[in-house]
């Protein structure tokens, strides 16, 4: 009577097993294989005692079966153990050729690309491979031609790719693996074209050698216009209300003698995919950013944004609103506020004066248009500079302050909508952007 088989890929190792059909994974290696499957009935004509080695048909089959139940890797007199007969001497054989299936790769639901950026841009992909993703062992990359790719370890799925050399017409691009500074890639990426279409191309090879068609972000039937920037301050746009803000900014942006020495990103026109690190390394191609906002600003944006490009040494300049509820937590993650006050108004009229503790070089201001859903705080204690208050009591808190290391500037207001003092928004500027943050033109 058949009680089990013993089966082999080789011949020479043979594993018993009790059941008359098994699964298992054959691994491909870096050629087309064949695998050889040997199996060998055994019946029940055993000696009625342990044997620590079977050896039958010139082959050594090792101990037999017996669960160890003490745990110590050797049978013991008293533990279960299977008692092998006679082993077919001639082994049912079949031949399985294995042939290696290339990898397949596409882009992955959050890989989009807007029609215009900065040299900052992240691209994710998926890879499935027949044989077992493990057998993937190269990622190729390039920027427009495939010829001049680089290759990155076979995991790679995220990167974002970077440069903030703009004085090179050719420049190299870092890599980091998952959007991380932390994990660049040892290679540089080339290839990349200032102020024209680009083409962002990536395959998989697995260890064969086969390799995956190359994908392509855009595709052929649109365009990637990476742009060089102009100069080192970038206006974030995170404004959504129809009214004359961006003008504003753009006048006062010349008034400054910055004309073409500035960058505009409008948040809401050009859609960044994987917006917490695209955005974040898009600012840091720059020295200062000037982001405005109405009542209805990315807040989870700039908790996630704000203090790293402060620790990189960035400076920023906030005029931000609020909705009518929020979580002060969240804006804490950000702002020097504490987190448990604020004050709310549902608006404030023509003609309102917010007062400066430093008019010095701070210029009191006053709203030419009205505005609404407006909100003061209470700072923390330490790291911060009071500067914009209500004097006649409209709310209490502050509505304006500065970080004690000069790199953050919030106003609580549009303003567009605080000018009402002949050029008192052109000195706030100068005075804060040149003086405070010493940016350089």
């Amino acid at each position: 009577m058949v009680i089990g088989f013993y089966f082999s890929f080789d011949g020479v190792n043979w594993t018993f097993t009790t059941k008359n059909d098994s699964s298992f994974e054959l691994k491909i290696g870096a050629v087309d294989t064949t695998f050889i499957f040997l199996v060998s009935a055994v019946d029940n004509s055993g000696n009625e005692k342990y044997d620590s080695q079977i050896f039958q048909n010139n082959i050594n089959y090792g101990p037999e079966p017996f669960i160890d139940k003490n745990g110590n890797g050797i049978w013991d007199a008293g533990e279960d153990y299977i008692d092998i007969g006679v082993i077919d001497p001639q082994p049912a054989k079949i031949v399985l050729p294995i042939k290696n299936s290339a990898p397949v790769i596409s882009w992955n639901v959050l890989s989009t690309i807007p029609n215009v950026s900065y040299p900052a841009m992240t691209f994710g992909w998926d890879v499935f491979d027949l044989d077992g993703n493990e057998t993937i062992t190269n990622i190729k990359i390039a920027l427009n031609d495939t010829n001049n790719a680089v290759l990155l370890n076979g995991g790679v799925r995220i990167i974002t790719v970077s440069t903030k050399d703009f004085s090179n017409s050719s420049p190299l691009m870092d890599i980091y693996i998952d959007g991380n500074p932390n994990n660049a890639a040892p290679v540089k990426l080339p290839g990349l074209v200032f102020d024209s279409n680009n083409r962002f191309f990536v395959q998989a090879e697995d260890i064969s050698g086969a390799k995956s068609g190359w994908i392509s972000l855009p595709d052929t039937s649109r365009n990637w216009f990476v742009k060089k920037p102009k100069g080192k301050v970038l206006i974030v746009d995170d404004y959504i209300l129809l009214d004359d803000a961006a003008q504003f900014y753009s006048d006062f942006m010349d008034s400054l003698s910055l004309t073409n020495k500035f960058d505009i990103l409008d948040l809401n026109v050009n859609k960044l995919p994987y917006l917490n690190t695209t955005f974040l390394e898009t600012i840091k191609l720059f020295d200062g950013i000037i982001w405005y906002t109405d009542n209805d600003p990315s807040l989870d944006l700039a908790n996630a944004s704000v203090q790293n490009y402060l620790d990189a040494g960035g400076k920023i300049f906030f005029s931000m609103q609020f909705p009518n509820d929020i979580d002060l937590q969240l804006i804490e993650g950000f702002l020097p506020i504490e987190s448990d006050t604020s004050y709310y108004k549902s608006s404030i009229g023509t003609n309102t004066s917010i007062a400066s503790r430093d008019s010095l070089n701070y210029p009191n201001l006053l709203t030419n248009r009205s505005f609404s859903r407006v909100r003061s705080f209470k700072l923390k204690g330490v790291g911060v500079k009071p500067l914009y208050y209500f004097p006649s009591g409209v709310l209490n808190g502050h509505i304006g302050f500065e970080t004690s290391s000069k790199n953050l500037f919030f106003i609580g207001g549009p303003l567009q909508r605080l000018n009402g003092n002949p050029g008192s928004i052109k000195k706030l500027l100068f005075q804060v952007l040149f003086q405070d943050f010493n940016l350089t033109l």
